[in-house]
């Protein structure tokens, strides 16, 4: 992996993850799906990385935590892994507040691009951010990704149907 800026996530991440998702409770709600109150609790983040890993073990997703150094400080997940003639996924990510503006999500965007191309041999990712995600758009085009369209109404976020803009990057 890039710089051990990323590792796979295992069960054992639960209580730091749910320690840095209640930390950045408001930081990422406007950027986030609702989340029930179990979300935020150690055994609501076991059952959700359980479940992670079970959806890894089948091939679907590849959920690795970013990190600055040692320390667990966001995370990112290549999900959607279609195979056959798609050869496809898509990427999404966040990085704790108090380590914003340090490159870790450009980085840990560059290191899962290479374990898509290389070891899941995929051949496109995509990604979605919020029109006025400028930090995010940013991160991606920084990586290769460029911006293919505008998707109305895309994805649930902070409790209502939100316009995305999307991005893709293809393998060599």
């Amino acid at each position: 992996m890039h710089r051990s800026v990323i590792r796979p996530v295992t069960l054992k991440d639960a209580p730091v993850l749910a320690a840095l998702y209640r930390r950045n409770r408001t930081f990422l709600q406007p950027w986030e799906p609702q989340r029930d109150e179990s979300w935020f609790t150690v055994p609501g983040q076991q059952a959700y990385l359980a479940e992670a890993l079970r959806e890894r073990d089948a091939g679907l997703v590849a959920p690795f935590v970013i990190l600055d150094g040692e320390e667990p400080v966001g995370r990112i997940t290549i999900s959607r892994i279609t195979r056959g003639a798609f050869l496809s996924g898509g990427i999404g990510y966040w990085v704790s507040l108090d380590h914003t503006g340090r490159g870790l999500a450009t980085a840990a965007v560059s290191a899962v691009k290479a374990y898509a191309f290389g070891d899941l041999r995929l051949h496109r990712l995509e990604a979605a951010t919020l029109p006025h995600n400028i930090a995010s758009q940013h991160v991606l085009i920084t990586n290769g990704f460029v911006r293919i369209g505008r998707a109305p109404q895309y994805l649930q976020i902070n409790g209502r149907w939100q316009d995305h803009v999307l991005f893709q990057v293809l393998a060599g």
